[in-house]
């Protein structure tokens, strides 16, 4: 490109071409900011050419091509400053609202530099009332066109404002007669009024004196300049019709922009008026509630009455005047939450719309009270929500008593789970079956051998891992059809029909069609039935069961006379197994393994053939990545079949597996549906959830526990923490087969968990179909022109939105003003507007590449959990904040206020924080110096001497810490007395000794230390903890190489592991730990040997070495090899060679 033809302005802004930013907190602060902003959001189809500055030139050809590129860019970027053609759209207030939340990130960029413009604060307050009054949807039942349309007219003039304040910022920077670099540094740090000045008056008179100072020769030049002036001025004029600046002949001496939005501001008052008719006119309508999404959670009720309670009592100023309608609405869905609970309990179909309602109702309160509007609104809308809630608790009232009249209603099951109790799980293959042999073996085992007396057998298992087709195959084994007289196969489903099991068992028996039978009534078919297998050896195969109420029903038919009869059954859930009966023998159906996958795979695509060679590695690749499932395994093999067998389609599948499952489940969705539509109404929330997480992922326990406390879908229950209740929610997900185990501790506590690849793909879809949860997948190929726009119509609807980008990220204005959960990943340069996340209570945001860029943070009032990447933002707006992570790579500083928040229970910095050091120096200097906070977990803490110990103090109901503390130092720890899990890690350098433990916490149960030199003394008093179970030493010295264990010590330690220990000679007893479980050393060179009376200990299990000294492994084979002389099998040694085996034990073992 020549020199005349100016430069591509994108490159002139970008700061990675070499141009210094200063400061990158200040990101999007100033013109400069604001001009990286509207870049970044511009149509993904337009390039946008800046010129290159005018400077001193004299070249009136190069001015006017300067110009002519200006006008270009003007037009180009026109229509992001106007509300988006929504004529095609369902709902145009969505469009409005996302148009109006894009001018929200400009008006708070330009705050963000100049905090004291009072009319940018005041635009704010009346576009946020906007976002929230579009977002109301109960204000929006008849139709709102003319109130949208007054909306839209308003919206649109504050973006001509801001297209010009934009086109404003472009003509200063093409027209200074500075350089580049130094034109750049002044947009960064100029005043915005400043800037508009110098481009009104340039666009006035300055140009024209560029013109008059032409040099001219000859008459030919004198035309073409004359004619080329006209140009110029024609495209001056066209440039100030883009700047309502200029629209004025008088040219203030400052407050340009100012007198613009004084013009601009009192429109919206009338906005206002006529927004207030319409809410009068929609109260006075007959009242109907749009359910918002369809899973129900009731604790919500909890949530939003404690966010009431939260406003009674704080007297905010947004209540002025209001206090006592707030009340009042309080003590009535305190009142409907009651109510609603005892018919909850009962899931009757009836009832159901109720709850439905009582939620809807709970969560539009949320909104009303937690969106910011302005008392007036809160005014009009109160009454109305009283109202609604008065209703729906009268007819709860009506329901029970109807109820105490008639007497109780059969329980039934919601709608949405009523299936035909004749359905049949569709068996995965009825003719391959591949795998499960040796669990086949052992059911035929249990089924014709073993005792005389009626066995109940259980085969359990996730949906689609086989359990009908194997149970089918046992049911038609010929030793099993020879070993029993009657047989009978009956499909129980989710809802069933006592007759149609009794007539169905019937007709196995007498072997004659069910029509010939279904005459009778259900007791005389129970007889029959009873009387049929009386004396008789028999078999029953009852494929389903769902829940212990059909046995219960059924258990008294079946005669157990001494014959050796069974009944073998199917479940998705292993409490149905252990309900059932004590004695009930549990069979869990494993995943196929790799090489099964494959074959099974093999045989449905090729039907017999062989697999071409060509085919051979990504066919492996595809099976694998079906992780044993049969079901994913089947429905991929239907779609390689019915392709050509070409390894570049292969290839496409095994790239986009999860799309083609989905795409291709078919008749299998109601398998996998089941088992969602019959879980218990407070754990569909938790269950959908897991789309939030990205495919394959192990999720963290801690984290998954904390972000369903921070939903709000935990039960609140007396003498339980809600932690403790949510991981009561996990196991009964894994008892239902819906979530699998990833990782365990030592003490096979669950660590990680995971949902199978299919099971993701039914929980996305039911989550998206029931406007529960949204993952938008951001990247360049996205089809609306606008990048702030995209999928954002989509956004109001859910509850949840995960932002996932792909390998070009591009921008995105995340924006929703129902949305609770907010969680991105791979993000280039985020930017949040408070404004457009109304109720946001999840905001998980930890990409390693960038900062959270949070415009109007202090509105981010109801965030309960709050993951960053490396920085912290101003935490004094965050009062209900409970959930903190930092993955910051430095050590950062602990905002005071962060110590005084009640709400406020783990927080986690990844990379270390320490304490201010003004509540240090208060620590010190006050005596009766005091904090107030509920904290139960801290890591990683800086704790180096005793100002940071009395802090700490303050912090009595921790029950962990993880903490980094100072060599040469010693510590008292013994004042947390509610501390369970404590790691230190001592900061010593070369030549100092570390710390010196003088108590520790006599609750404690897990003890890991890092980095210290351990004394005797030290040992004895870490061996006296009553309560310790785990106990990890990593990079330890022992005082002279020597470890000395006395009687009475260690009495409930189950977990020892040594970890590159400076220790030769260990002297101990089985007695000395008692309860010892499980033993690991790592990197233990110089421990001559493991004392062989450990292998004595009756509870000791396992003994891992990995990388220690030759005299470490054969004294651990020694001591296996003297207990199996003994007849101790249990004990197992395990010694590693290989790092990525110990790496996932390390994993397992827990932190």
């Amino acid at each position: 490109m020549s020199s005349g033809e100016g430069e591509t302005g994108t490159d002139c802004l970008d700061t990675e071409k070499g141009y210094y930013l200063p400061d990158e907190d200040t990101l999007f602060t100033g013109p400069i900011g604001f001009l990286k902003f509207v870049l970044e959001y511009r149509p993904s189809t337009v390039r946008v050419d800046f010129p290159k500055p005018i400077g001193n030139s004299k070249d009136i050809e190069k001015i006017r091509h300067c110009l002519q590129q200006l006008l270009s860019s003007g037009k180009k970027l026109e229509e992001l400053f106007t509300v988006p053609n929504h004529q095609s759209s369902s709902c145009p207030n969505e469009v409005v609202a996302a148009f109006i939340n894009f001018l929200l990130q400009m008006v708070e960029s330009i705050l963000c530099f100049k905090a004291e413009y009072i009319a940018f604060h005041n635009l704010r307050t009346e576009l946020g009332f906007l976002i929230t009054f579009l977002g109301d949807t109960s204000m929006h039942l008849q139709p709102t066109n003319n109130v949208v349309i007054d909306i839209e007219a308003a919206v649109n003039e504050v973006g001509s404002f801001f297209y010009s304040l934009y086109f404003a910022f472009v003509v200063f920077f093409a027209t200074r007669k500075e350089d580049f670099l130094f034109t750049y540094l002044r947009l960064y740090s100029t005043d915005i009024e400043n800037v508009v000045n110098d481009v009104v008056s340039f666009l006035h008179s300055g140009i024209f004196d560029v013109l008059e100072d032409m040099p001219l020769q000859t008459t030919t030049e004198v035309e073409e300049t004359e004619k080329a002036m006209a140009d110029i001025k024609a495209m001056v004029h066209e440039i100030g019709s883009f700047i309502v600046f200029t629209k004025n002949d008088r040219v203030p001496e400052s407050g340009i922009v100012d007198l613009a939005l004084s013009d601009l501001l009192p429109k919206f008052e009338l906005l206002k008026s006529k927004i207030k008719e319409h809410c009068i006119t929609v109260s006075k309508m007959t009242i109907d509630m749009a359910p918002k999404t369809g899973v129900v959670s009731l604790f919500i009720v909890d949530s939003v009455l404690d966010d009431l309670m939260d406003l009674i009592n704080n007297k905010s100023d947004r209540i002025v005047g209001l206090n006592d309608q707030i009340v009042m609405l309080h003590g009535e869905l305190f009142l409907l939450g009651s109510s609603i609970t005892s018919i909850a309990v009962q899931q009757e179909a009836e009832q159901e719309e109720l709850i439905i309602k009582t939620r809807d109702i709970a969560f539009e309160v949320e909104y009303i009270i937690n969106s910011f509007p302005p008392v007036w609104y809160l005014a009009l809308r109160i009454p109305l929500l009283i109202e609604k809630i008065q209703l729906i608790t009268m007819a709860i009232k009506e329901m029970k008593n109807d109820i105490d009249v008639v007497g109780m209603l059969e329980v039934a099951q919601y709608p949405d789970e009523h299936l035909s109790s004749q359905y049949k799980e569709t068996p995965i293959s009825e003719d391959v079956i591949v795998g499960f042999e040796d669990v086949a073996l052992k059911i035929a085992e249990q089924l014709v051998r073993g005792t005389e007396q009626l066995q109940i057998i259980s085969l359990f298992g996730m949906p689609g891992i086989g359990k009908t087709t194997l149970a089918n195959k046992l049911y038609n084994d010929p030793s099993v059809i020879y070993h029993f007289y009657e047989r009978a196969w009956c499909v129980v489903s989710q809802t069933y029909d006592k007759k149609n099991i009794l007539i169905n068992i019937l007709s196995c028996i007498r072997n004659v069609k069910q029509e010939q039978i279904a005459i009778k009534d259900e007791e005389n078919f129970a007889g029959d039935v009873y009387k049929s297998l009386k004396g008789r050896r028999y078999l029953l195969f009852l494929d389903d069961i769902w829940d212990t109420k059909l046995w219960d029903d059924l258990k008294r038919i079946f005669p157990n006379d001494g014959t050796g009869s069974r009944i073998l059954f199917t479940t998705r859930n292993k409490e149905v197994s252990l309900k059932v009966s004590p004695h009930c023998v549990i069979n869990t159906l494993p995943f196929l393994s790799e090489v099964e996958s494959w074959d099974l795979l093999q045989k449905k695509v090729f039907k017999g053939k062989s697999c071409p060679q060509e085919l051979l590695d990504i066919g492996k690749k595809i099976a694998n990545k079906c992780h044993g499932l049969p079901l994913a395994v089947v429905v991929i093999a239907g779609v390689l079949a019915n392709m050509e067998n070409k390894e570049h389609l292969w290839q496409e599948v095994a790239g986009n597996l999860s799309s083609h499952l989905s795409e291709n489940l078919g008749n299998y969705i109601p398998i996998l549906e089941l088992s969602y539509n019959h879980l218990p109404m407070h754990l569909k929330p938790c269950f959908l959830y897991f789309g939030t997480f990205k495919e394959d992922e192990e999720i963290h326990i801690q984290k998954l526990i904390s972000l369903w406390v921070a939903e709000g879908y935990i039960k609140k229950e007396e003498q339980k923490s809600l932690e403790d209740v949510a991981l009561e929610y996990v196991m009964k997900l894994i008892d239902r087969s819906l979530v699998l185990v990833a990782g365990k501790k030592f003490d096979g506590s669950i660590k990680t968990c995971k949902i199978h690849d299919l099971l993701r793909e039914m929980c996305l879809r039911i989550a998206e179909e029931k406007n529960f949860l949204k993952v938008v997948n951001i990247n360049v190929d996205e089809s609306h022109p606008l990048p702030y726009f995209n999928e954002v119509a989509m956004y109001q609807k859910h509850h949840c939105l995960s932002i996932v980008y792909g390998e070009d990220p591009t921008a995105s204005l995340p924006f929703g003003p129902h949305v609770r959960s907010l969680l991105c990943g791979n993000v280039t340069l985020p930017t949040l507007v408070a404004c457009g996340l109304k109720v946001l209570r999840v905001l998980d945001f930890c990409s390693p590449w960038a900062d959270l860029v949070v415009f109007g943070i202090n509105q981010l009032v109801h965030v309960r959990y709050l993951a960053l990447s490396s920085t912290l933002p101003p935490m004094d707006s965050f009062h209900k904040l409970e959930f903190l992570v930092l993955r910051n790579r430095d050590a950062v500083e602990i905002p005071d206020v962060l110590l005084n928040m009640m709400s406020l229970r783990q927080v986690h910095f990844e990379g270390g924080a320490y304490f201010s050091e003004s509540i240090r120096h208060r620590a010190i200097k006050d005596k009766s110096f005091q904090m107030k906070n509920n904290l139960q977990s801290i890591s990683f803490l800086q704790i180096f001497d005793e100002a940071d110990e009395k802090i700490l103090r303050c912090s009595s109901n921790l029950h962990r810490l993880k903490g980094k503390v100072q060599s040469s130092h010693s510590y008292s720890i013994d004042f947390l007395n509610q501390l369970e899990s404590l790691k230190l890690r001592s900061c010593r350098s070369m030549g100092n000794s570390s710390f010196n433990l003088i108590s520790l916490p006599l609750n404690l149960k897990q003890l890991t230390l890092i980095c210290v030199d351990m004394a005797q003394e030290q040992m004895e008093l870490i061996g006296k903890l009553e309560y310790l179970v785990v106990l990890k030493l990593r990079d330890v010295s022992f005082d002279g190489g020597r470890w000395d264990t006395s009687e009475g010590e260690f009495p409930q330690l189950k977990f020892l592991k040594l970890s590159n220990v400076g220790l030769a000679e260990w002297n101990t007893s089985s007695d000395h730990f008692p309860r010892l479980q499980r033993l690991g050393l790592e990197y233990c060179k110089h421990l001559k040997m493991i004392p062989p009376i450990l292998g004595d200990i009756p509870t000791l299990l396992m003994i891992e070495v990995y990388k220690c000294a030759e005299a470490i492994k054969e004294s651990a084979k020694r001591i296996q090899e003297e207990q199996e002389d003994m007849g101790n099998e249990e004990l197992k040694v395990i010694i590693f060679d290989c790092q990525s085996v110990v790496v996932s034990e390390s994993e397992e073992e827990g932190n």
